[in-house]
């Protein structure tokens, strides 16, 4: 059995992996008309994103609190960070 601080930081980092897919995918669609993730797994994913869990970034967990709403990819417009979602994009789904 995993002690409580390893399996509360896995809840952490993976909550953190899907925040950070789920903007890229957002900002891919609504600035680069680029569907880098199926519609179904768009939802699967933003179903389970939890706001409650305190990542320890705290302008991007306000900004999931206030901004994300599962059912549209809206919110990725009020991202404090979009440019760091472009970088992103840019490096793992253009072709060079």
């Amino acid at each position: 059995m995993l002690p409580m601080q390893q399996i509360d930081q896995s809840i952490v980092e993976a909550e953190i992996r899907r925040r950070i897919r789920l903007s890229v995918a957002a900002y891919a669609y609504e600035y680069k008309n680029d569907s880098i993730m199926s519609d179904a797994l768009f939802d699967e994913m933003s179903n389970a994103v939890d706001t409650s869990v305190i990542t320890g970034n705290r302008k991007m967990d306000n900004f999931f609190k206030k901004h994300f709403e599962p059912a549209t990819g809206m919110w990725v417009r009020k991202h404090p960070n979009k440019a760091g979602l472009e970088n992103i994009y840019q490096r793992y789904f253009t072709k060079t």
